[in-house]
C-alpha cells in the first residue's frame, strides 16, 4: 500500500533543508519561533477581583438618537448613540429591590399602581408602568433591611427619547429620610426639590435604563425624585433595580 505524505509535513522539511543551507558551516540553522501569544485583557486600573454587572435589558421601544437636546437641559452631548459601558461590581450582589413593597408622595397614582416598580416588567408597554401627578414627586423602595449598595439602575418611561428633570436619587436608614442620608445622584441644577444644587447631567431615557453608581452606600430605604419631563409634565416609573448585599 503506497503512503503519501502530509503536503503541509513536505513543506515544513523543505524549509528547515533550505534554513540549514544558509547556515554556516558547523552552525545549526536558527530556530523558528512560535507565534508570541495575546495577553489576557486586564481589567481597568481599581477592578481587580470585580464582575461586570448583568443586567436584563427591556426590548429598545425606538429607533435612532436624538436629533436636537432640548433648551435648558445638561445632556452630554457625547454620550449620545452610545451604548453603555461595562459597570464592575463585588461578585454576588442581586436585586434587593426585587417585589420590595413601594410608597410614594402621590398615593394615588394616575396610571397603574405602585408594586409595577418593582415587579421585574422593564418593557415599554402598557400596564408595565406607573404615571405619578404632575410636578415634584417620588417613589420610595423599603429594601426590608440595611444592604450595602453598589448600583441603581431606574426606568422611567422609555418608549420614546424624553428627559426627566430633576432627577434625584437618595438612601437612608429611615422611612423620613433623616438618618445617613446619602445622595447618590442629583440633576436638580437649580435646586427645585430644595435637596442641594446638583452637579450630574440629565440624561434620555432608552432601553438601558439609568444605571447610578451608588458607591457602595449603606441604607434600608432607596428614594427617587423627579419633577415632570420634556414631553408632559407627569413622573412615571417603570422600574427601579437596587444591587447590593
Amino acid at each position: 500500500m503506497t503512503k503519501f505524505k502530509s503536503p503541509l509535513l513536505v513543506g515544513t522539511t523543505a524549509a528547515m533543508l533550505f534554513a540549514a543551507s544558509l547556515a554556516p558551516m558547523g552552525q545549526a540553522a536558527p530556530a523558528t519561533k512560535a507565534p508570541a501569544k495575546k495577553a489576557p485583557a486586564k481589567k481597568p486600573a481599581g477592578n481587580a477581583g470585580k464582575v461586570v454587572l448583568q443586567l436584563k435589558l427591556p426590548k429598545p421601544a425606538f429607533m435612532g438618537t436624538p436629533k436636537a437636546i432640548p433648551p435648558g437641559t445638561t445632556v452630554d452631548k457625547s454620550s449620545l448613540g452610545k451604548h453603555r459601558g461595562a459597570f464592575f461590581v463585588p461578585a454576588g450582589l442581586t436585586n434587593v429591590a426585587a417585589g420590595k413593597p413601594v410608597t410614594s408622595s402621590d398615593e394615588r397614582p394616575i396610571i397603574g399602581s405602585l408594586p409595577l416598580v418593582t415587579d421585574g416588567d422593564k418593557e415599554a408597554t402598557d400596564g408595565s408602568w406607573v404615571t405619578l401627578a404632575p410636578g415634584k414627586q417620588w417613589v420610595q423602595i423599603d429594601l426590608k433591611k440595611a444592604y450595602t449598595i453598589y448600583a441603581i439602575v431606574v426606568w422611567h418611561y422609555h418608549g420614546e427619547a424624553r428627559i426627566y428633570r430633576d432627577v434625584v436619587v437618595q438612601v437612608a436608614d429611615d422611612p423620613d429620610f433623616i438618618t445617613n442620608v446619602h445622595t447618590v445622584f442629583n440633576a436638580d441644577l437649580h435646586n427645585q426639590l430644595g435637596l442641594g444644587i446638583g452637579k450630574d447631567r440629565d440624561y434620555f431615557e432608552s432601553n438601558e435604563g439609568k444605571l447610578i453608581d451608588a458607591k457602595g452606600v449603606k441604607g434600608r430605604y432607596v428614594r427617587l425624585y423627579s419633577n415632570g419631563n420634556t414631553s408632559d409634565d407627569e413622573n412615571n416609573y417603570t422600574e427601579v433595580e437596587v444591587y447590593g448585599k
